[in-house]
């Protein structure tokens, strides 16, 4: 760890889920998704040094946590922007245009996969499965999914969420 980086806490709040959270565990070692999933709550994305803290406070070693860290789309260990774009490019969602939905996105953010806009409003990344094969191309943006993506629909998304209109959470199928 950097030695010029500055040490982290959690909240007295975040503290007190998080001790409420290990007593559903046998092992403390067990809750190390939710108490990521907490940590992302607080801090927005998980650093080096809030994962040396997580390490630390379950008995786990940092490369552990990261290797958990790295595994799951939904945490972020660094920043994301306000809307946090995740295209599937698995084979089922490239046979029906994924990868146009992608240049589309890249172009009308002006973008690359893994960068922020400007304005802090939008990351772009591309993800393993989302597991709606049946309604590709998919995409999910902070939670919400948005399926038999075209062009024309990802405007449509993009504008509401500039507007300032949340991703709106529907079931599977519904998007």
């Amino acid at each position: 760890m950097n030695p010029e980086t500055k040490k982290v806490e959690f909240s007295e709040k975040a503290q007190k889920e998080i001790r409420e959270l290990l007593t559903h565990y046998p092992d403390k070692r067990s809750a190390l998704l939710p108490v990521l999933n907490l940590a992302q709550a607080e801090f927005g994305y998980i650093s080096e040094e809030v994962m040396i803290m997580v390490a630390r406070l379950l008995d786990l070693t940092p490369p552990k946590v990261f290797e958990v860290l790295t595994f799951y789309t939904l945490l972020n260990d660094r920043p994301v922007g306000k809307y946090l774009i995740q295209l599937c490019r698995t084979l089922s969602c490239a046979l029906v245009g994924s990868e146009n939905v992608l240049g589309h996105l890249k172009q009308r953010l002006g973008i690359e996969v893994g960068e922020t806009t400007r304005d802090g409003l939008f990351t772009l990344r591309t993800v393993e499965c989302l597991a709606s094969c049946g309604t590709a191309p998919v995409m999910q943006i902070n939670g919400a999914f948005y399926e038999k993506l075209t062009r024309e629909k990802v405007d449509r998304i993009l504008d509401d969420l500039k507007r300032g209109d949340p991703p709106v959470l529907k079931p599977m199928g519904e998007n």
